[in-house]
């Protein structure tokens, strides 16, 4: 029973979110962030993915209107097909207003509302651009490597960029389940910007001879 009331206020809030982030895409309200913080994109990955999804679903819409022979289930589906259409502009909404952040705390690693992780910059050693496809395993993957993992939290099947680390860190993403991540590898729609606004910041951050 805990597990199901869990599962329902996950699903309670992520519906919330998207909705959130739907207002603020069609309104023009980006969040608020600190003075001199940096925003980097992520989405260019998956949004041609997401535009035929909406465009096959909504042409499905009016073809189940026809092709249906009961009006309760016809008006069913109806509902559901908008919904969906609808759910569907959220998450493409979600990926656009909540892109990765460089700032005074460190590196904000996001994917929509599916994952926020902050890097402190006390614990990135350095950043490379380094362009990779991932495996057909999903967009989360970890790979041990010599000091701990490596965790991969990509977008498209694909990572650009990775983070190695000064200490193993424990990232709060369930396929990693508490192991110790030294590398953690991203995905951004311009790397070679996010790596240079993130080495200026490590550079201003990390005391001479740090």
């Amino acid at each position: 029973m805990n597990t199901v009331l869990r599962l329902l206020r996950m699903s309670v809030r992520y519906e919330i979110a998207l909705w959130r982030s739907l207002y603020r895409w069609i309104f023009r309200r980006p969040e608020r962030l600190a003075p001199g913080d940096e925003t980097f994109g992520y989405s260019g990955a998956v949004m041609t993915l997401l535009w035929i999804f909406i465009i096959v679903s909504a042409i499905e819409i009016p073809i189940l209107e026809l092709i249906l022979p009961w009006e309760l289930v016809s008006n069913i589906a109806l509902g559901l097909g908008i919904y969906g259409l609808i759910w569907m502009f959220g998450l493409m909404a979600s990926l656009r207003v909540l892109p990765h952040v460089v700032g005074e705390a460190g590196i904000r690693i996001r994917n929509g509302i599916s994952l926020d992780y902050t890097i402190p910059w006390s614990a990135v050693e350095t950043l490379r651009v380094h362009r990779r496809s991932m495996l057909p395993e999903g967009q989360t993957q970890v790979e041990p490597n010599a000091t701990g993992v490596t965790l991969m939290l990509g977008l498209g099947s694909q990572t650009s960029i990775d983070v190695l680390l000064r200490e193993p860190i424990e990232v709060p993403v369930r396929k990693a389940r508490g192991a110790a991540v030294t590398e953690l590898r991203f995905h951004a729609d311009d790397p070679e910007a996010l790596v240079a606004a993130a080495r200026a910041r490590l550079a201003a951050y990390r005391p001479v001879g740090g």
